[in-house]
C-alpha cells in the first residue's frame, strides 16, 4: 500500500465510508497498521479533502462511542467459550 499518501488516504477513507468499519478493520483491509490509517485520517486527510474527513470523523465517532460495547460482548463470548 506504498505510493502516493493522499490517494492512500482517500481510498481508506472511501473504505471506511461504504463498510462503516473500524481503523482496525480497515488496516487490516491494506495490509498497514492502525496508527497509519489514523494519521492518514486524522492529520492528512483534512488538509486536502476536509469535506471526507468530515464524513468518515462521523463514522469514527460512533465506532468510538460502541467500542466499549463491543468489547464487553468479547468479553462475555469469551468466557462463555463461544
Amino acid at each position: 500500500m506504498k505510493g502516493n499518501i493522499e490517494e492512500r488516504a482517500v481510498m481508506l477513507a472511501q473504505y471506511i465510508l461504504e463498510n462503516q468499519t473500524t481503523v482496525r478493520a480497515a488496516a487490516g483491509k491494506f495490509g498497514i497498521s492502525k496508527s497509519t490509517v489514523h494519521k492518514d485520517i486524522s492529520e492528512r486527510l483534512p488538509q486536502f479533502n476536509r469535506g471526507l474527513y468530515l464524513q468518515v470523523k462521523e463514522v469514527l465517532d460512533v465506532n468510538k462511542a460502541q467500542r466499549h460495547i463491543r468489547g464487553g460482548i468479547a468479553t462475555r463470548k469469551k468466557y462463555r467459550g463461544e
